[in-house]
């Protein structure tokens, strides 16, 4: 009890890689898109895209570039290396930044800190709802990281609220809740929980969960909560736009499975 407690309190730094972490960005599945959004909300937990990607072997590359990124804690610019090398490989041309440095840079940091942070946070979704965890730290706190130059005066308004881990704010506000955003979610006790309340940061204090004003388009669901849901439910809900992509891809991934034991 006492290691996890530990390691659910460390907040480890993107560059050092944890077990959870690593499990969910490992089992996604590659999907071809046109558009950032062709895959929705709770579709990024069963899905790896990049925005315009649509080969098959363009879309392993990247995946495993930021694979490597996340496991061996490389950097940026050890990805914008890989990134140059595979779409030139590839033939990959049309991307959103291409042709100009400055659109380069704001491609690559898009791509890469959208998937540092989200199996990050998927990774400590699945660190906090472990059983023996909740028994003993069964309240979660928002916190806002008051380091970044940009802050979001919202995200700023939810620091310090603390709410039992089951409590629907967490669906929807479990961050992070935007492009660039840092905030972070950490497990505490009773006696934690009761100072909020009366600090006026309890419950009483939410706001509506269905109330998604503060959270950038596409961030309204908790990383890794919907990790076991099913690729055809998620097209289903559409919050997945291509069956016909979704079909080839999973065929490729069979594929590559069947042939792996051969």
């Amino acid at each position: 009890m006492a290691d996890i407690i530990e390691k659910s309190l460390k907040r480890p730094p993107w560059h050092a890689p944890f077990a959870e972490q690593l499990d969910f960005f490992r089992q996604k599945l590659n999907l071809p898109s046109e558009r950032w959004d062709d895959i929705w909300q709770a579709a990024h937990d069963r899905g790896f895209i990049v925005a315009g990607a649509q080969g098959a072997d363009l879309l392993t590359d990247l995946h495993a570039a930021i694979g490597r990124a996340i496991e061996d804690g490389t950097g940026i610019e050890a990805f914008r290396k890989d990134f140059v090398q595979i779409v030139n490989q590839h033939g990959w041309t049309g991307w959103t930044g291409e042709g100009s440095r400055a659109g380069h840079a704001w491609r690559t940091k898009v791509i890469y800190q959208t998937n540092m942070a989200t199996s990050y946070a998927a990774g400590r979704w699945q660190q906090l709802n472990n059983p023996e965890l909740q028994k003993a730290l069964p309240y979660w706190q928002y916190h806002h990281n008051d380091s970044v130059l940009a802050p979001r005066p919202l995200h700023v308004s939810w620091d310090g609220l603390t709410l039992p881990s089951d409590h629907p704010f967490w669906k929807t506000h479990f961050p992070p809740n935007g492009w660039g955003c840092q905030c972070r979610v950490v497990p505490v006790a009773k006696a934690a929980y009761m100072q909020a309340v009366a600090a006026g940061r309890g419950p009483a204090d939410t706001p509506d969960a269905n109330n998604t004003d503060g959270i950038d388009h596409g961030f309204e669901t908790a990383p890794g909560a919907n990790r076991d849901t099913s690729l055809r439910q998620l097209v289903q809900d559409k919050l997945i736009r291509y069956p016909d992509a979704i079909a080839k891809a999973l065929q490729t991934d069979i594929d590559s499975r069947i042939g792996a034991l051969k």
